[in-house]
């Protein structure tokens, strides 16, 4: 697997699991950089490598009449105020190609959404800027599709490339995880991280609105740093409830810590199988069976 630079952080085998956490989207300059400030304290606690996320367009709400964000140029005026107060590396969704170029100005990467993840140009866009670029497995798409998505980020010369699970279209309104998802992305080379809030969405099940299950977003995220995911990407609010944006998916910024304190004792325990040499004792003992 290669490894991604992002700032002063190594993503891929070895590192530090990587977390990719904000609101899902710009409400206001002043309550995002609330929460940016409050994720520093977090990260400063946890010690975690954290990129700062949120969007400054939200391109496909259910409604036309849904809130969708400051647009680009506000936008990306509040995340480089985001970096300048906290120090974070950060990152936006790009829906179009000519975001992509200004964009890379302010964000260290450059996000695309799942249902575009198969776009060539929005591809070529996005790996023409230098940037990394974080493509969201599509809910459409198998894993092994991916492989397509990497190459094409490769033949436009972008290898800093992340793959991002986020469930699979189950019927209608329901989105499955299946954490076979992860070493097979990873197959291709690139790290991938798990998208944990939008694992738990229902498109349209409030009628004029996503709705979702924030309650399986710990166990969700718990199943996917044991599958050995290499970041974790979930929003967050001070209150869900009353977010512009994707509020029953997003978990309460005051519910972080105990997240955090549990995927870090998986990694840890991961970590410790590795060092210790027990995958190597049990593929002995299994050829010793046989």
């Amino acid at each position: 697997m290669s490894v991604v630079t992002v700032g002063s952080y190594q993503i891929g085998a070895g590192h530090p699991l990587l977390w990719i956490c904000g609101p899902c989207v710009i409400e206001s300059h002043t309550l995002t950089l609330r929460i940016a400030e409050t994720l520093r304290g977090f990260a400063d606690r946890f010690a975690l490598p954290l990129v700062f996320k949120a969007s400054f367009d939200k391109a496909n709400r259910s409604s036309g009449k849904s809130f969708r964000g400051p647009g680009l140029y506000e936008g990306l005026k509040t995340l480089e105020a985001v970096k300048k107060a906290t120090g974070f590396p950060v990152t936006t969704d790009i829906h179009e190609c000519a975001q992509a170029a200004p964009a890379a100005e302010v964000c260290d990467i450059l996000q695309v959404p799942a249902f575009l993840a198969r776009q060539t140009d929005l591809l070529e866009a996005c790996g023409r800027t230098g940037r990394v670029v974080n493509v969201k497995k599509g809910q459409f798409m198998s894993p092994w599709d991916m492989k397509n998505v990497v190459a094409k980020l490769s033949e436009f010369g972008s290898r800093n490339v992340l793959l991002t699970e986020r469930g699979t279209t189950f019927g209608y309104g329901l989105l499955v995880n299946d954490m076979r998802s992860v070493p097979w992305m990873q197959e291709t080379g690139a790290p991938v991280i798990f998208d944990a809030t939008h694992s738990v969405q229902r498109p349209g099940a409030l009628g004029d609105r996503t709705g979702g299950d924030r309650d399986m977003v710990p166990v969700l995220t718990r199943a996917a740093v044991a599958a050995g995911c290499d970041g974790v990407f979930l929003e967050t609010h001070p209150n869900p409830d009353e977010a512009k944006s994707d509020g029953p998916n997003m978990l309460p910024l005051d519910a972080l810590p105990e997240l955090f304190t549990r995927c870090l004792r998986i990694r840890g325990a991961l970590s410790n199988a590795v060092s210790q040499g027990s995958g190597s004792k049990f593929q002995a003992e299994d050829k010793k069976a046989s």
